[in-house]
């Protein structure tokens, strides 16, 4: 390991010029770090790169699932709770359904489990991938937050078709009524155990002398004891996370100081970019000890598999995407959805091909074992992760190139909001501003008559320039202004939980000035 040091040193300068390269250009990192990989890894010399599989899923993928719960926003998973539901479970399965009677069909040698086995792997989209790609073009609010939602939970529900799927290769059998038990124990134990150890993580910041060196510790340790912990009873580890996640994250402000916000972003964003862009280098990196386990199948045809399976997942999401159109339309006369308008055709098509290939999927098909418990070697296992490769190749080429273009073609004006994100800001910023004054003017009015300095941070506060820049402050009104900072806190949650129509990020936004502002206290 130590004398390929300089061999992975080097890997991480050639992630981070290639994603500088990828941001200038305005392509997404994880295509130009797969075919980097792919690239590097024809080079004579380069060692030879044996990707553990509990290394990506214990290692990579909880605290990437947690810090994808910790920007979700709650509020928005809720409201489009329904259609999230169906893109993570209902459209899963049927991925994963088309896989297994495609491959069943068509390739030698495949029993419908083996094909289940296949689809359980490559159903679930990549997050990462479709995040980079959005951060470059205008979307609207709703179908970026349907994708969001949905990347928390395709993860789980992939990830127990294809537990399943091995049981039924290693037995020979499917017993439904204990695969329902097991079903519902992994979701339903999931859940609970992420918003226990979520819960005893959130008195643990509270109450233990901690500062934001031990808070920020603490954070990176909870996504990794949620997952073991889930894992050691069987349930489902990334639910765990999620709800974990989840529950930390809504309340943030009640157990961790402005600081430990501040810096736990800058911590967490950089660990995750690291992480993130190891990872598709190393999906690149490993197609050459992937192509030379290929046995008894030309590689021609192993691409020509690959190809047909990557076609399949394509128009099977499209498919899905406009059924879960139609069902929702049909289920408005029955229930009440979060949005009444008629999407058209614009929305389910880019819901449907925003369907790239990534990590997840890795992990899962590198996870499958050499020998089967009889001692037998598991059929087709590297042929499966060869299609696999090929399927997280194509889409990010083919779905994460395209997709740019067919957003900016699209006219999104029916499903924009009224109001740009910047305007709703202003809106909010000024409504703070009103609420400043009005709260130092009533709890404070003796010291607003006869302290200078908070005259001056009110006259601010009418100007809508909120901030404190004055190094000549005391310690009265530090107290105040610190008081204030906490009560426009509260309003601000208060104004997000009310009115459902605000973006919670913008909410955020604002938070993330108020604690800038709490910071700038320290050093007057």
């Amino acid at each position: 390991m130590l004398k390929d040091f300089p061999f992975y040193l080097g890997i991480l300068i050639v992630i981070l010029l290639l994603i500088m390269l990828a941001n200038k250009i305005k392509v997404a990192y994880p295509i130009l770090l797969v075919l980097a990989g792919l690239i590097i890894s024809f080079i004579p010399g380069i060692p030879v790169i044996n990707i553990e599989p509990d290394l990506i899923f214990f290692i990579f993928l909880p605290p990437l699932l947690y810090e994808a719960a910790w920007k979700v926003s709650w509020k928005e998973l809720w409201r489009w709770r329904r259609i999230i539901t169906s893109f993570a479970f209902v459209v899963v399965f049927l991925s994963a359904l088309s896989v297994a009677l495609v491959a069943n069909y068509f390739i030698p040698g495949f029993s419908l489990a083996l094909g289940f086995v296949l689809g359980g792997i490559v159903s679930p989209p990549d997050a990462v991938s479709a995040g980079a790609i959005l951060k470059f073009v205008k979307v609207p609010k709703a179908i970026s937050s349907i994708l969001e939602g949905e990347s928390l939970l395709n993860d789980a529900s992939s990830l127990i078709i294809f537990r399943f799927a091995m049981i039924a290769v290693a037995t020979e059998q499917f017993l439904f009524y204990k695969a329902a038990t097991s079903f519902g124990w992994m979701i339903i134990g999931g859940v609970s155990i992420g918003l226990l150890i979520g819960w005893i993580f959130m008195k643990a910041h509270k109450y233990l002398p901690t500062d934001n060196n031990a808070d920020i510790v603490l954070s990176l340790l909870t996504p990794y004891i949620i997952y073991l912990s889930a894992e050691q009873v069987h349930c489902s580890g990334v639910l765990a996370v999620v709800s974990g996640g989840l529950l930390l994250s809504n309340n943030r402000h009640r157990f961790l100081t402005s600081k430990s916000r501040l810096q736990g972003i800058n911590v967490w964003e950089s660990f995750c970019f690291i992480l993130n862009g190891f990872v598709f280098m190393l999906i690149g990196l490993d197609l050459p000890q992937i192509t030379r386990g290929l046995e008894g199948v030309s590689l021609l045809s192993a691409i020509g598999y690959g190809i047909m399976i990557t076609l399949v997942l394509i128009i099977s999401r499209i498919l899905s995407s406009y059924g879960a159109v139609v069902i929702t339309m049909i289920a408005r006369n029955f229930i009440t959805v979060a949005d009444s308008k008629n999407p058209g055709l614009k929305a389910p098509f880019i819901l449907g091909w925003t369907g790239m290939r990534g990590v997840v999927s890795l992990a899962a098909a590198l996870s499958i074992p050499v020998y089967l418990n009889n001692g037998n070697g598991f059929p087709q296992r590297n042929l499966i992760l060869f299609i696999t490769f090929i399927v997280i190749l194509l889409t990010l080429l083919i779905q994460g190139l395209t997709l740019p273009y067919f957003i900016r073609k699209i006219n999104f004006t029916t499903l924009d909001d009224s109001l740009s994100r910047d305007e709703v800001y202003k809106n909010i910023r000024q409504e703070l501003a009103e609420y400043a004054v009005n709260y130092l003017k009533i709890n404070y009015s003796d010291q607003v008559e006869n302290n200078a300095a908070l005259q001056h941070l009110i006259l601010k506060w009418e100007q809508y320039s909120n901030g404190i820049e004055d190094e000549s402050i005391g310690n009265e009104l530090k107290v105040i202004y610190l008081d204030l900072l906490n009560q426009q806190r509260q309003w601000l949650l208060e104004k997000n939980r009310s009115d459902l129509n605000i973006d919670e990020s913008i909410i955020r936004r604002q938070m993330h000035s108020l604690d800038i502002e709490e910071e700038k206290l320290r050093f007057l």
